[in-house]
């Protein structure tokens, strides 16, 4: 897997990030530094470490699936990005906290909840036999930023946007689960 596409797999993943960070953005609780570079390296910590999990428990059952290992990437990401997009399409009010975000308990449910799909992109990278150290880097930082971005622009443009992201994200994880399926049939 070379690098753009390991970008494209990074952005994917960091929208769940962004979106989040968009509707934070909206906060009073979220309107200094401090407290926006908390929430952004928690996330891209996060977010840099699910893959490193699945990946561990991904390459321990390799040999057993590696004739079909290309179908199984690509379900997994079709499957992440397809709850993404539902989400995105979801309609509903979303919760507001009265807690501080970026502390605590909050923001342990919070990482966990936006890095959750990258355990499942940890599997899928250790079954087409993805070496994991740049791909963790990449997704690492890559959620980082998207975060403090979404968090800036949250203070501006309000929650508007914030399912529209998630359902661009979820399109991208497909499109990268596609690109790994018909390299590896057609190849």
């Amino acid at each position: 897997m070379g690098v753009p596409a390991i970008i494209l797999l990074a952005v994917g993943l960091a929208m769940d990030c962004f979106a989040v960070a968009l509707g934070l953005g909206t906060t009073e609780h979220i309107d200094r530094l401090r407290p926006a570079l908390r929430l952004a390296w928690h996330f891209g910590l996060f977010q840099a470490l699910m893959p490193v999990i699945g990946w561990l428990a991904g390459r321990s059952i390799e040999p057993l699936i590696s004739e079909f290992d290309h179908w199984l990437a690509f379900g997994l990401l079709a499957f992440v990005g397809g709850r993404m997009i539902r989400s995105g399409l979801a309609s509903g009010d979303e919760v507001v906290s009265t807690k501080d975000p970026s502390r605590g308990r909050t923001l342990v449910i919070l990482s966990v909840a936006t890095s959750i799909d990258a355990l499942a992109v940890g599997f899928s990278l250790a079954a087409i036999g993805v070496d994991i150290a740049l791909p963790t880097i990449i997704i690492g930082l890559t959620s980082l930023a998207l975060t403090l971005v979404g968090l800036m622009l949250g203070r501006r443009l309000g929650q508007a946007f914030g399912k529209r992201m998630e359902m661009v994200g979820g399109i991208i994880l497909i499109l990268i689960g596609l690109r790994v399926l018909i390299s590896h049939l057609f190849a």
